[in-house]
């Protein structure tokens, strides 16, 4: 079982790969799942809204789009996500490319873990959740810088 990253394309590499994983992983358990196979694809914004036509029957564009392979306690999943519209998000939002980046990387797994964004409420909830989730890079990671 594991967190796989591949890019569609271009020249995106993901930074601290280890550390996105371990995130994740950590995102996973604490709600009491298990990590399967959950395997990112970064791509551009053509390539995702090809498969938003193909698959959802959506012509729209998108940042990120999520297959659920959940069986039970076990998670597992294919997200795909536009780098181009992850940075063109960022910019409308006012904050770092690398913060829209994980906010939209965690989306997808808290998607897995069963949080939908479909009315105003679950799409509040789901803010939350990603600011919960940002917080615990935070907690993971900061820790380990000062020492």
């Amino acid at each position: 079982m594991a967190i796989r990253f591949s890019v569609q394309s271009g020249t995106f590499e993901l930074a601290e790969e280890e550390k996105v994983r371990r995130w994740l992983a950590e995102v996973v358990v604490r709600r009491g799942k298990t990590v399967g196979n959950i395997n990112y694809l970064f791509c551009d914004d053509e390539y995702l809204i090809e498969v938003n036509r193909h698959y959802l029957n959506h012509d729209t564009y998108t940042d990120i789009i999520t297959f659920d392979y959940v069986a039970g306690g076990l998670v597992s999943g294919d997200i795909m996500i536009s780098v181009e519209r992850v940075g063109e998000n960022a910019g409308q939002y006012g904050v770092p490319f690398e913060q829209e980046l994980h906010r939209v990387i965690v989306h997808g797994v808290l998607h897995l873990l069963g949080q939908g964004d479909k009315t105003d409420a679950e799409a509040a909830e789901m803010r939350r959740q990603e600011e919960q989730a940002l917080s615990l890079w935070n907690e993971l990671f900061h820790e380990e810088q000062s020492v």
